[in-house]
């Protein structure tokens, strides 16, 4: 019986797969390595000092700052994610951690706008730091990505701020690893931390 899948599945090669591997994974590393890592110390001292951490971001960026929520959730800090239900009021002291890769996301810079008349400080990383929310944080983590909408770049062969997106994920991990590693708290006392109501 023929599928729909056949004609792609013949159209694609073993060494198409082996080469988009490739790619991917060198651009990845390239622009991890390119992150200051001064940027990521600041970026981990204040997600420790605040006494509350919100994330907010849009699209993909979003769900990377959602499963970074998780992590630090885990580490024991107090965090929300904008646009819960049970998000509660950001206010004076708090941290505002926001990602986009162009940092003019209209939501995004809205979140800022809203938690800097709060008092709240904010934490940004994007591939711009001129940009509305580059200029408004107060720790920056610059990623040498291209942004979204820059379909001609030099950087990234990937399309649509996949690069930046995955980068996000990884210095996320880095802020993570960072923290616990600073910490005495074993992974079984982390786990226990972990949703139980899935």
């Amino acid at each position: 019986m023929n599928t729909m899948a056949e004609p792609i599945a013949e159209a694609i090669s073993q060494q198409d797969v082996l080469d988009t591997m490739d790619l991917v994974h060198s651009e990845i590393e390239a622009t991890v390595r390119g992150v200051k890592p001064q940027q990521v110390i600041e970026l981990a001292a204040q997600l420790r000092a605040a006494p509350r951490v919100f994330v907010a971001g849009a699209g993909r960026s979003g769900l990377a700052l959602r499963m970074a929520a998780m992590r630090l959730m885990h580490l024991g800090l107090a965090v929300h994610v904008a646009g819960d239900a049970t998000t509660p009021a950001i206010a004076d002291g708090d941290l505002l951690l926001v990602a986009s890769g162009s940092g003019t996301t209209a939501g995004v810079v809205q979140s800022v706008n809203t938690a800097r008349g709060a008092g709240a400080r904010i934490a940004a990383i994007t591939t711009d730091p001129s940009s509305p929310i580059g200029s408004a944080a107060h720790v920056l983590v610059e990623v040498p990505a291209a942004g979204k909408t820059d379909h001609g770049s030099s950087i990234t062969r990937q399309y649509s701020g996949s690069l930046f997106e995955q980068a996000l994920f990884l210095i996320t991990e880095i802020v993570f690893h960072t923290l616990w590693n600073a910490d005495d708290a074993t992974a079984q006392q982390l786990w226990q931390r972990h949703a139980n109501l899935e």
